[in-house]
């Protein structure tokens, strides 16, 4: 590793703290980050050398032109917050009521701005071009992501590097693993139609209540005979919505839930399964279904080659005892749609920050959620570290 870029990084934390503070106190949702956008715009605009745009009205882009010939490298960070109300005491809490930075993206904005704070100084070492993705909407379905390749920012890219501060992870340590990281997150609604009518008189209705629920009870047959235990496949019912009225029977019922999968194949045919249960169930009643699969987020997978870089980077910079091999993450991510959609790979590495001592182990996507401030000098040197290996920063 370069001393040069260690002190940097080092020095810089102050203002990425600066950075993560104000992004965290006024939180956006996804679709919604104008502000967010216009900021963060502000802050490279500041940069020497850099080149910055707007693709989407809440998506930013700064490009850094090295002295010499070689690759293109990409680093992306989201910036959306979650449509909930912060409750952790934090002095810097989200002032927008209903937008809380409870999955870090915050920070992963704010480590981002460091680094390219950093290599627009080191521009004239540099050997290719840096392009930093501040993507928008990555929490909610389509995503950011696609809005961004469907815009171009990936043209010429010869690999593409991604992060998240996670909170099941001790800070100073990286969860690191080749190939599928994370699952894809499908969703899935089955409209049952029957006929209502009188409760007192259920032989004169088609009831849709009883069908869906024997449909949603066969829904887990999916995962115990449709797959080899071996697969890792989460199918869940999450809400249902039928009726008004105590004493009638509904003539509809809707049911929606979520589906988590990381083998193509399996998540290929699992709208045929849904349709075929529930069908042949509501055939059985006498009622009729409409079945609707919503196709999310595919898997993240880690290019190896890409990967093991990134242990040799962790290992220059932290010893390998910081580097935690994982294994399959539930959780999606919009990340993907930079590789699955244009082939260029890339790796993306988990940041620890769980310290038992500050309370940080509060899981993402809840209200009381804080994030170990420490853990931002590890990701942004992370970043800074692939950057200095890719191009050639000596």
């Amino acid at each position: 590793m370069s001393s040069v870029i260690e002190e940097k990084v080092k020095q810089l934390q102050g203002d990425v703290i600066t950075w993560r503070r104000y992004l965290h106190q006024h939180a956006e949702i996804s679709f919604q980050e104008y502000a967010t956008s216009a900021y963060i715009e502000n802050e490279l605009k500041k940069m020497e050398g850099m080149t910055v745009s707007r693709p989407l009205p809440t998506g930013v882009i700064g490009v850094i032109e090295g002295a010499y010939p070689g690759k293109t490298i990409a680093l992306r960070a989201d910036i959306d917050a979650l449509p909930m109300v912060e409750d952790n005491g934090l002095e810097f809490a989200s002032v927008n009521t209903g937008a809380m930075h409870s999955c870090a993206h915050d920070g992963h904005a704010a480590m981002l701005l460091g680094v390219a704070k950093i290599f627009s100084e080191e521009r004239a070492k540099m050997h290719g071009k840096l392009i930093c993705i501040f993507q928008h909407a990555e929490e909610l379905p389509p995503g950011g992501a696609v809005e961004m390749v469907e815009k171009g920012v990936m043209e010429g890219v010869d690999a593409i590097f991604g992060m998240h501060l996670s909170s099941n992870f001790p800070t100073g340590t990286f969860g690191v693993k080749s190939g599928v990281l994370t699952s894809a997150t499908d969703g899935f609604t089955i409209k049952v139609f029957g006929k209502g009518g009188h409760s007192s008189m259920p032989e004169q209705c088609i009831d849709p209540v009883t069908t869906g629920a024997q449909i949603i009870m066969a829904l887990q047959n999916i995962k115990s005979r449709f797959v080899a235990a071996s697969e890792t496949l989460v199918f869940s019912v999450c809400k249902v919505h039928c009726g008004d009225a105590y004493n009638i029977i509904p003539g509809e019922m809707v049911i929606e839930g979520s589906v988590r999968s990381f083998s193509k194949e399996i998540r290929e045919r699992l709208p045929q399964w849904i349709e075929q249960i529930a069908s042949g169930i509501a055939a059985a009643n006498g009622a009729t279904v409409e079945c609707i699969y919503d196709y999310g987020y595919a898997s993240v997978v880690n290019d190896p080659e890409l990967t093991d870089e990134a242990r040799e980077v962790l290992t220059k910079w932290f010893g390998k005892e910081s580097i935690l091999e994982i294994g399959l993450l539930m959780p999606g991510e919009d990340f993907s749609a930079f590789t699955e959609l244009t082939g260029v790979p890339g790796c993306f590495v988990e940041i620890g920050t769980a310290n038992d001592e500050k309370g940080t182990r509060v899981n993402h996507h809840n209200p009381k959620y804080i994030m170990d401030e420490d853990a931002l000098y590890y990701g942004t040197a992370f970043f800074a570290g692939m950057v200095e290996k890719e191009l050639e920063v000596y």
